[in-house]
Formats: C-alpha cells, sequence, structure tokens
C-alpha cells in the first residue's frame, strides 16, 4: 500500500472480529517495532504480547471502557527508564519517544496488513505493573489492542490544518 493511503486508512478501532490473527501477521507487526529507530539505537522497550485468557483477561482490567474486551489479542509496550538514552545537557529520557516510534510503526504495519490497533494510554499503570510483575525502572507506556475489525467502515479522521501546524521562517 502508498504511504499516504496507509496513513489515510489506519484508525483507532474499537470493535474487534472473533477472526483470530495469525502468527506470522503478528511477527511482522513485531519485527516493525524491532526495526524502528531510536535514540542511539538503544530500543528502551518490551513487548509483552497477550494472548492467554487468563492475563488478557488481568489486562483489560486496566481499561475502563468495555470495547477492549473484543480485542483477541493486547501488546502490552513496556518501557525501561535503566536502559534509555538521555540527553547529556538536561538528562531528558527518550523512553517515551523511543516507545512511540515502536508503537507507531506496529499500528501502520498492522493497518497494512488488514489488522486493526488502538493506542491505549489511559489505563491503570499500577495495576498492568502488577498483573506483569514489573520492575520499578519498567514502565507500562500504552496497551496496544489487536485483531481484525468487525467492520470495513473507516471513519472520516479530522485533522488540523498544516496553517495550523507548521511555522515557516
Amino acid at each position: 500500500m502508498n504511504f499516504d493511503k496507509l496513513v489515510l486508512t489506519r484508525y483507532c478501532v474499537r470493535k474487534f472480529s472473533t477472526k483470530m490473527v495469525e502468527e506470522e501477521k503478528l511477527e511482522i507487526i513485531l519485527e516493525a517495532a524491532r526495526k524502528a529507530p531510536s535514540a542511539v539505537n538503544f530500543q528502551p522497550f518490551k513487548l509483552y504480547v497477550i494472548k492467554s485468557e487468563k492475563t488478557l483477561t488481568e489486562i483489560k482490567e486496566c481499561y475502563h471502557r468495555s470495547w477492549i474486551n473484543t480485542a483477541p489479542i493486547i501488546i502490552v509496550v513496556i518501557g525501561l527508564h535503566d536502559s534509555a538514552w538521555k540527553r547529556a545537557q538536561d538528562l531528558k529520557d527518550y523512553t517515551d519517544i523511543d516507545s512511540a516510534i515502536a508503537i507507531d510503526h506496529m499500528t501502520l504495519q498492522a493497518a497494512d496488513l488488514g489488522l486493526g490497533t488502538c493506542w491505549v494510554c489511559n489505563f491503570d499503570a499500577e495495576k498492568c505493573s502488577a498483573v506483569l510483575k514489573l520492575k520499578s525502572t519498567e514502565e507500562p507506556i500504552a496497551l496496544i489492542p489487536l485483531g481484525y475489525p468487525e467492520s470495513d467502515d473507516i471513519p472520516v479522521k479530522k485533522r488540523k490544518g498544516l496553517d495550523e501546524l507548521v511555522i515557516w521562517m
């Protein structure tokens, strides 16, 4: 698919079909995250692929909206602050940025494969950490529900115009 079409057709899916995601497609999506650029190539993240019924139920309980229950898989992106690059001048930690790039690669790759995702940030990170038994240096960044969309309808996206986003100097 050409990039412009891909960007326009990727959207936040909030209702998944019961069709299971093929392992080959899941691995391609995970590879997209692995290939994503990161500051100094440190890749300060882990990807927890949640498929088992017990853990999937526990992770879904970290989010307050019921639509997540339709997702057959959730990828939990964990930031690793102890292995992130930090800018020397002010010690800015690039964990969130590097994780976001990996997430973006996964969501675009999933869309290219006919799958849907949603980037969920409003969840109980403390509960998620407890479910996954994370260390204090590991932070749940986002939940990425993954599966086949129940519908083929792509919603119209509202975006700001370039005149609101770009400053020419």
